[in-house]
């Protein structure tokens, strides 16, 4: 059992002190178990990898339920492990079982946000200020310390994509680990794959539709997305179809790169839906 401060055993003795009074300071997470109980030996480690982890940003404290049945009755533990987490005093969140890493992170992270999870934010938001070279240096100091963290090398590749370096980005995005983020990277893949060949260089016949898409290419080298995207648009009005789909991808991907919290988004998914469908 780790001895600092952030993971504790407590008892009844001190737990009025070691978890109430001490969430006024920070949250504390609470794993009712017991020595018996086979799933509690699963999430035992999950929960103090994750406090070690967070360096602070959360306390976890482990109660013996077969040696703080008051403990046990008090907060109505009918199946273990039940962790229920302590803010200001009271109950703020709580799960039953062995639940998987994932989920657990995102109880804890909704709770305390760590360090790295606090480095991606900045790094998400550097991104929508577009400021790609210190989106880029943020996510490279999140990966030197945690080199298959998916959020970092997701924005990473965004910062990539947007600075003229598609190759970086090609290399990450078609190694891309299993992940919440692996969806969101294939959908970047094909952006990246388009501008690696764009660089290679190809004749084209100036009047055609490739003259277009491949302007359309130009401006994403030169970061401009929001023109990138009315060329692509104009295309598919023309050939919904255009290298077999590659326009269509390249243009999802845009959207993704634009983000969400742009207002522009939301207009261009509207035009692609009534140029499309």
């Amino acid at each position: 059992m780790n001895d600092s401060d952030n993971i504790i055993e407590v008892n009844e003795a001190d737990f009025e002190t070691q978890v109430l009074t001490y969430s006024f300071k920070i949250p504390v997470v609470v794993d009712f178990w017991a020595e018996w109980c086979g799933p509690c030996r699963i999430l035992g480690p999950v929960l103090q990898h994750l406090a070690a982890e967070a360096q602070g940003s959360f306390r976890l404290a482990k109660v013996n339920v077969d040696e703080n049945q008051n403990l046990a009755i008090r907060y109505a533990v009918s199946s273990i492990p039940y962790v229920k987490a302590f803010k200001d005093g009271k109950v703020i969140s709580e799960f039953v079982g062995a639940q998987p890493e994932p989920r657990v992170r995102e109880f804890i992270h909704a709770l305390a946000p760590s360090p790295t999870d606090l480095s991606i934010a900045k790094g998400k938001s550097l991104l929508d200020n577009e400021e790609w070279k210190s989106a880029e240096k943020t996510f490279k100091q999140i990966l030197g310390d945690s080199p298959i963290n998916a959020p970092a090398l997701l924005g990473l590749a965004k910062g990539y994509l947007m600075q003229n370096k598609a190759g970086e980005a090609l290399e990450i995005l078609e190694n891309f680990p299993t992940s919440r983020e692996y969806s969101s990277a294939q959908t970047l893949l094909p952006v990246a794959k388009a501008l690696v060949y764009f660089q290679n260089g190809t004749a084209i016949d100036e009047d055609s539709l490739d003259a277009a898409y491949h302007q359309a290419l130009r401006l994403i080298r030169r970061s401009n997305l929001p023109a990138a995207i009315d060329g692509l648009l104009d295309i598919l009005r023309q050939n919904k179809y255009f290298r077999e789909n590659e326009a269509r991808q390249v243009l999802l991907g845009l959207l993704d790169l634009l983000g969400e919290n742009n207002p522009q988004t939301r207009q261009y998914r509207q035009e692609m839906a009534s140029v499309l469908f």
